[in-house]
């Protein structure tokens, strides 16, 4: 299957790199995850898309305000596993598309899940923005 083009609300699956990571001085993901792309923007410069995604993690954040969890009828949707997992606001990654950390999805031929429901994907949103209003969010340049 081709690669997809990437649009906000895309589940991909991708090797992330957290912060904590990442100021260790890795590189390589240590595995690849579902994360949520939250923008993709076409630098004029070199006509490259710059994407940056969010990850789901099974850990339930230390902070609530830090991830918004995914109701178990959109995790059915996108055939995710029955565990709960949520969507970290707190960070991000940015690469320029499709990158080398792009993944299939364990035992298909796609790099995708598909994307988010509207109404949740919209409160991911919020929850990013409420989340750097307050906080300071990192985003790992990868």
């Amino acid at each position: 299957m081709a690669i997809p083009t990437p649009e906000p609300g895309l589940i991909i699956s991708y090797a992330y790199v957290w912060d904590h990571e990442a100021r260790s001085g890795q590189e390589e993901g240590r595995k690849d995850r579902p994360c949520v792309i939250t923008l993709a923007v076409e630098r004029q410069q070199d006509g490259e898309t710059l994407v940056t995604v969010l990850p789901v993690t099974h850990r339930p954040p230390k902070d609530v305000a830090a991830a918004v969890e995914i109701p178990r009828a959109v995790k059915k949707h996108l055939g995710l596993d029955d565990e709960r997992s949520w969507v970290v606001v707190s960070e991000g990654d940015q690469f320029v598309w499709p990158g080398y950390d792009l993944r299939k999805v364990r035992s298909t031929d796609r790099y995708d899940y598909g994307y988010l429901p509207p109404r949740f994907f919209n409160d991911v949103l919020k929850a990013l923005w409420a989340w750097r209003e307050a906080h300071k969010a990192t985003v790992t340049p990868r």
